[in-house]
C-alpha cells in the first residue's frame, strides 16, 4: 500500500502535469498506473514505441507501481486516471458506490501445471497432493477450479489436497524444484512453465466454460471511472482504438516479440510460449457477451468465495464492463 503522503504527492504531480500546455497532436492527456514489470507493459511499451496514442489524439503516460493495491489506491485517489484489475473488483467497488467501470483487456487466465512425466492426468489425480496456488485462497481461477472439481466429482480440493500458498515466482521455482506435485500459476508464469517440460492439466478458461461460460471471458480489463469517461469521451475513444492497435501488432508481428523479449526476459522456446499465449488471451468477441458471462461466473465466485470475495452483492454489478456509447 502507499502512504497517504505518497498518495497525495501522486495527486500533486498528476494536477502539476495537467497544467503544462499540451502538444497539438494530443490534446487528450491520460495517466494510467501499472505493475513496472507487469505483462500490460508489453502492449504499453508497443503502443507508445509504435506512436499509436498520438496517432489517435492522445498523451499516454505510464505511471509505474510496485503492487497493485498501490494501483487501486492511486485511482480511488484520482491521482491516475485508469488501471489494469479484474471485474471482481471493480463489481465489488460498484456496488459499494464507487462509479468504476472497465474495458475488457485480456482473457489470459491460469492454469494448474503438472510436470509432463508426472502420472496427474484429471483433476481427481489431485487428490492428496501438494497443489502450490499463487494470488491466494481468492484468486479467481483457484475458486473456478475448486467449484468444478465440487460440481463434477464431489472433490474438496482444500479439503484433500496439501495447499500451499505462495507469491507467483516462488511457486514456479518451487515447482521446478519438485517439492510440489501441481502448481496454479498465473498465465505467464505457466507459459515459462510449459516452455520447461510441464503441461497444463485444466485452465481456469475451460473450468469456466464448463461452468457456463459461452466463450473465453476476460479476466482483467482498463478500469476508470464512469464520471471520467464521460468527461473525456475522445480520450477514452482514442484509448480503446490505440489499445486495439498495439495488440494487432502484438497479434501478427513475431518481430515485435523480438523486440519487446529483453524486457520480457524471455527467448527462444520460452518466448514463443508467452507470445502464444498472449495472443489468445486477445479479447475477440462483443464487449455484452463478455459481461454476460461474467455475471454467470459471478454468481458461482460468490458462491464459493462468500462475503470475502465479493460483499454483500449477490449479483455483479451493472455497469460493470463500459458500454461504449454510440457515435
Amino acid at each position: 500500500m502507499i502512504s497517504r503522503r505518497g498518495t497525495l504527492r501522486l495527486a500533486a504531480l498528476g494536477t502539476a502535469a495537467a497544467l503544462v500546455p499540451k502538444p497539438s497532436f494530443a490534446t487528450n492527456r491520460i495517466r494510467i498506473g501499472v505493475l513496472k514489470f507487469g505483462t500490460v507493459s508489453w502492449a504499453l511499451d508497443t503502443l507508445k514505441h509504435h506512436k499509436f496514442d498520438t496517432a489517435n489524439g492522445i498523451d499516454l503516460e505510464v505511471v509505474d507501481f510496485a503492487g497493485e493495491d498501490a494501483t487501486n489506491v492511486a485511482l480511488l485517489a484520482g491521482a491516475i486516471d485508469m488501471i489494469v484489475s479484474d471485474w471482481l473488483w471493480v463489481s465489488r467497488q460498484r456496488s459499494e458506490g464507487v462509479d468504476l467501470t472497465l474495458v475488457p483487456y485480456s482473457t489470459a487466465v491460469g492454469a494448474i501445471m503438472v510436470k509432463e512425466g508426472a502420472p496427474i492426468r484429471t483433476i481427481t489425480d489431485l487428490s492428496g497432493k501438494k497443489i502450490g496456488v499463487a494470488g491466494g485462497p481468492l484468486d479467481k481461477s483457484w475458486l473456478l477450479i475448486q467449484a468444478l472439481a465440487r460440481r463434477d466429482h464431489g472433490l474438496d480440493l482444500p479439503a484433500t489436497s496439501d495447499i500451499v500458498f505462495g507469491a507467483p515466482p516462488l511457486i514456479s521455482e518451487k515447482s521446478m524444484q519438485g517439492e510440489l506435485d501441481a502448481v496454479l500459476n498465473f498465465w505467464h508464469f505457466c507459459a515459462r512453465l510449459e516452455a520447461n517440460g510441464f503441461r497444463r492439466l485444466i485452465g481456469a478458461d475451460a473450468a469456466a466454460k464448463a461452468l457456463g461460460a459461452s466463450g473465453a471471458v476476460s479476466a482483467l480489463g482498463y478500469v476508470f471511472h464512469d464520471k471520467w469517461a464521460n468527461e473525456h469521451p475522445d480520450a477514452i475513444a482514442g484509448f480503446i482504438k490505440a489499445s486495439a492497435q498495439s495488440k494487432d501488432l502484438l497479434a501478427r508481428s513475431d518481430d515485435e516479440w523480438l523486440r519487446l523479449a529483453p524486457d520480457i526476459r524471455a527467448q527462444g522456446e520460452e518466448l514463443a510460449r508467452l507470445r502464444d499465449r498472449y495472443r489468445e488471451g486477445i479479447p475477440r468477441r462483443p464487449v455484452a457477451e463478455d459481461a454476460a458471462d461474467a455475471g454467470k461466473l459471478y454468481r458461482v465466485l460468490a458462491e464459493i468465495g462468500g462475503e470475502k470475495l465479493v460483499g454483500r452483492a449477490p449479483e455483479m454489478a451493472p455497469g460493470t464492463f463500459w458500454q461504449v456509447p454510440p457515435q
